[in-house]
C-alpha cells in the first residue's frame, strides 16, 4: 500500500483529501531510517558545547586560579601557572621544593569538574651558569628562554624588558625561576632587550653569569652604530663576551677619498671595523705626507659600516688602490661608486696625469671597473720638497725642476752617511723657485748632522726642524743656516739638544770600555780606511760610553796592511806556471747610524775645517792625501775621466793608510755622539785589528 498524504483543495473545504505519496520518496525513507535524525542530533551538540564548554573553561580556570594563588612567594606572584584546555588543566611553573610540588598537584586533582591535570611543573634549582637570552621572533614578537631569577616575579621581569623593547612587543616567555642570578640581574636583561630592538629576526642577546653577548644583523646604519656606541658602556658589574654584528646591508656601495686644503676625508661606507681602521692609517700617513709633515694634517673620518660591496672586491685591495690615486692629487676626490673607480681635481704635476691613467688601466683590483680620470695640472703653489732624517733613512720628498738639482741634492748627502739609505721620492714638477738647488745643497749638510729632523721648502723658505746630540751645534743651526742660504731665501731653524746622558763613576767607566773592547777585532779590507759592518756595535757602544762618561778618553790606533810577499820572476819554458792571486773585493760601502758632525771633526771630509776649541788633532797630511778610490768614484760621478795610474801605483795602498782608518773610526764615534775631546787618533798600529786605549 502506497502512504498517502493530506491535504486541503478548494477553498472552504472543511474535508482532507488523501493524495498518495510517490513511490520513490517512500522508498528513499526507509532506506536512510535512524540516519536522517543525525544531523539534528549534530545540531543539538553543536549547541550544546558552544554553550557549556565556555561556562566549563571559566570554572576550571577559577578552580585554578584559587589554588595557584596559594603559592604566592616572597614576590607577590605565585609559582604555578595554569592553562585550561578544554577540560584539561595544564600546571607550570617551578615549585620551591618537591613537597610543595606534590601538595599543588593533589589540590588540583580534588578539584570538581577537571577530566585531568597535566604537570609541567619543574623545581627550582640553582643555574650553573645562570644563562638567560632574548630572541626576536618577528617585528612584535620576542621570546625569552633559559633562567631567570627566582627571586624576581615571572611578571616583573616582564614588564621591565617589555619597556626597553618598546610597545607593542609580545613576549613568549619559557624562563624557568632558577637561583644563581648575578647581582642587578634585570638591569643586564633591560640593557639586552633594548639592543635588541635594533636587530632584524633572529638576532638574539643573551647573558651567561655577569658576560653579555650579542648576535645578529642591524637594521639599519644608525641601528648599527647605536649598537656599536652602547655595547662601549655596559651595565656595572658586567662586560661584553661575543658580539657578532652584521652590518646592514646597502643597495648602492660606495666608497670616497676626498684631499682638501686642511687633511683627508674619509666618507661613504666601509665593511668592517679592521677595514676601517686600515683606511684610517693609509689616511693619516697621505695627510702627514702631503703637508709635508707639517702641523695641521688631519683625517676627518665620515665612514659607516655596511654591507653591499661586490664579494669579488678585496676592500683592503681597493683602499690601497684609492690612496695610490690620491696620492697623485693636490685637491680632488677619488670615488667607488657603482662598482667603479674615478678621479678628479688638481694633479700633484703634469706627470701625475698619465700616472693615473696607467695606474687606471693596469692596476685595477680585481672586480674594480675603470671610471673617468679628469685631471688638471696647475702651477704648484706653494712648491714644495723636503729631506727628512730619522735614525733608520733619509728621505728626499716632494718636488724638484729637473734631474740635475736632483742629483746635486744626492750628491750632497751621500758623502755625508755611512750606513743609512737615501730613499729618493721626489717628482719633476715646473714652478720651482730660483736657486732651490742651491738652497736643498746647502742644507744638506745640516739636516745630515742631526740625529732626528728635516729641511722642508715652501716656495723660497727653508725650514730646518730636529734634534741635534750636540748643545752647541743646535745653538749655531740659526746663524749657520743663515749663511748658506741662497739670496733673497728665508730661513727658520728650530733645533733642539738632548739632554745630556747620566754621569757615572771614572772606575765604572773604565770597566765598560774594558768590557766594550774585550772582544772586538775589527779588521778593515785590504787597502780599505771604510770600515765595515761588523764595526758598527762596539763602535757604538763606545760612542755610548763617551756621553755618559765625561772623563773618559780614548785613542784609536789605525792598523796597517799585511806585507805582500816579494813577486815571483815569470816562469821560463817548460816551468808550470803558478796561478795569480785573486783580486782583492771593492770594500762596500756602509754607511753610519744617524749622528750630527761634531765641531772640530777630523779630516775625512777634504773641505771640513780644525776647530781651534777641539782637543782633536789636525793631520795635515791626512787632508793632503785623500783615498784615492774616493777621488776615482768622485770623478766619475762628475762624468769626469778618472786619472790614470800606473799599474803598479794601483796595487800599492796610501802610505798613510793607518792614519786614515784611525781617523775614520774617530769620525765616527763624533758623529755617534763622542764630544771631539774625548776621542783622538793615537800612533799607527801593525796589521791586525784597530786597537782602542784609554788615556790618563
Amino acid at each position: 500500500m502506497l502512504p498517502e498524504r493530506r491535504c486541503r483543495v478548494g477553498p472552504g473545504s472543511d474535508q482532507p483529501i488523501f493524495v498518495p505519496v510517490p513511490d520513490t520518496f517512500a522508498r528513499g525513507l526507509r532506506h536512510a531510517g535512524w540516519l536522517a535524525g543525525l544531523p539534528a542530533l549534530a545540531l543539538i551538540w553543536a549547541s550544546a558545547t558552544l554553550y557549556a564548554a565556555p561556562r566549563i573553561a571559566e570554572r576550571l580556570e577559577a578552580a585554578g586560579a584559587r589554588v595557584a594563588a596559594g603559592t604566592a612567594t616572597e614576590t607577590g606572584e605565585p609559582w604555578l601557572r595554569l592553562t585550561v584546555q578544554g577540560r584539561d588543566l595544564v600546571a607550570a611553573g617551578e615549585a620551591p621544593d618537591a613537597g610543595a610540588r606534590a601538595a599543588t598537584l593533589f589540590r588540583l586533582a580534588v578539584l570538581d569538574g577537571p577530566r585531568r591535570i597535566v604537570s609541567e611543573v619543574g623545581l627550582v634549582e640553582t643555574a650553573t651558569p645562570f644563562q638567560w637570552a632574548a630572541i626576536r621572533r618577528g617585528p612584535a614578537h620576542v621570546a625569552l628562554e633559559g633562567s631567570r631569577p627566582v627571586e624576581i616575579g615571572r611578571r616583573a621581569l616582564e614588564a621591565r624588558v617589555t619597556g626597553a623593547l618598546g610597545p607593542g612587543t609580545s613576549l613568549d616567555d619559557t624562563a624557568r625561576a632558577a637561583r644563581g642570578a648575578p647581582p642587578d640581574f634585570p638591569s643586564a636583561a633591560a640593557f639586552l632587550a633594548a639592543r635588541l630592538s635594533g636587530l632584524t629576526a633572529g638576532g638574539r642577546a643573551a647573558l651567561s653569569d655577569t658576560v653579555l653577548s650579542l648576535s645578529g644583523e642591524a637594521v639599519d646604519v644608525p641601528a648599527y652604530e647605536a649598537l656599536r656606541a652602547a655595547l662601549s658602556e655596559p651595565p656595572a658589574g658586567f662586560s661584553i663576551g661575543r658580539v657578532e654584528i652584521l652590518p646592514p646591508r646597502v643597495a648602492q656601495y660606495r666608497f670616497t677619498v676626498a684631499k682638501e686644503a686642511g687633511g683627508i676625508v674619509l666618507d661613504g661606507f666601509i665593511p668592517s671595523a679592521a677595514d676601517r681602521e686600515t683606511a684610517l692609517r693609509a689616511a693619516q700617513e697621505a695627510a702627514q705626507e702631503s703637508a709635508q709633515g707639517t702641523a695641521g694634517a688631519a683625517v676627518d673620518d665620515r665612514l659607516v659600516t655596511a654591507r653591499g660591496l661586490d664579494p669579488a672586491i678585496d676592500p683592503k685591495d681597493l683602499i690601497a688602490f684609492a690612496f695610490r690615486l690620491a696620492a697623485l692629487i693636490q685637491t680632488g676626490r677619488v670615488a667607488f661608486v657603482d662598482g667603479a673607480v674615478s678621479v678628479g681635481g688638481d694633479a700633484i704635476d703634469g706627470q701625475a696625469i698619465p700616472d693615473a691613467e696607467a695606474l687606471m688601466r693596469d692596476g685595477r683590483p680585481a672586480g674594480v671597473a675603470a671610471g673617468r680620470v679628469a685631471l688638471t695640472a696647475r702651477p704648484l703653489s706653494p712648491y714644495r720638497v723636503a729631506i727628512r732624517r730619522t735614525p733608520e733613512t733619509v728621505t728626499f720628498t716632494g718636488h724638484v725642476p729637473d734631474a740635475a738639482t736632483r742629483e746635486r741634492v744626492l750628491d750632497a748627502l751621500r758623502p755625508r752617511l755611512f750606513r743609512e739609505p737615501i730613499l729618493d721620492r721626489t717628482r719633476l714638477a715646473e714652478g720651482a723657485p730660483a736657486d732651490l738647488g742651491a738652497a736643498l745643497a746647502a742644507a744638506a749638510p745640516l739636516v745630515a748632522g742631526l740625529a732626528t729632523g728635516e729641511a722642508s721648502v715652501s716656495d723660497r723658505t727653508l725650514t730646518l726642524t730636529g734634534e741635534s746630540l750636540y748643545r752647541e751645534v743646535a745653538a749655531r743651526t740659526a746663524e749657520r743656516l743663515a749663511e748658506v742660504l741662497p739670496p733673497g731665501w728665508t730661513g727658520r731653524a728650530a733645533v733642539t739638544a738632548r739632554q745630556p746622558a747620566e754621569r757615572r763613576d771614572p772606575a765604572a767607566c773604565r770597566a765598560d770600555f774594558t768590557a766594550a773592547t774585550a772582544g772586538a777585532d775589527l779588521r778593515f779590507p785590504a787597502g780599505s780606511a771604510v770600515p765595515g759592518p761588523a764595526f758598527y756595535p762596539t763602535l757604538d757602544a763606545l760612542a755610548a760610553l763617551a756621553k755618559a762618561c765625561p772623563t773618559l778618553r780614548i785613542a784609536v790606533s789605525g792598523p796597517a796592511d799585511p806585507a805582500k810577499a816579494a813577486p815571483t820572476p815569470a816562469a821560463g819554458p817548460g816551468e808550470g806556471a803558478r796561478p795569480a792571486a785573486p783580486p782583492e773585493p771593492e770594500p762596500t760601502r756602509v754607511a753610519s747610524a744617524a749622528k750630527p758632525e761634531a765641531p772640530g771633526r777630523s779630516a775625512a771630509k777634504p773641505d771640513a775645517k780644525p776647530d781651534p776649541k777641539s782637543g782633536a788633532k789636525h793631520d795635515t797630511k791626512a787632508d793632503a792625501k785623500p783615498d784615492p778610490k774616493t777621488s776615482a768614484k768622485d770623478a766619475a760621478r762628475r762624468g769626469k775621466p778618472a786619472p790614470k795610474k800606473s799599474e803598479a801605483a794601483a796595487d800599492e795602498p796610501p802610505q798613510d793608510l793607518p792614519r786614515l782608518r784611525a781617523q775614520a773610526v774617530v769620525e765616527y764615534l763624533l758623529q755617534a755622539g763622542a764630544r771631539p775631546d774625548q776621542v783622538s787618533a793615537g800612533p799607527d798600529g801593525p796589521a791586525g785589528p784597530v786597537a782602542f786605549a784609554l788615556l790618563p
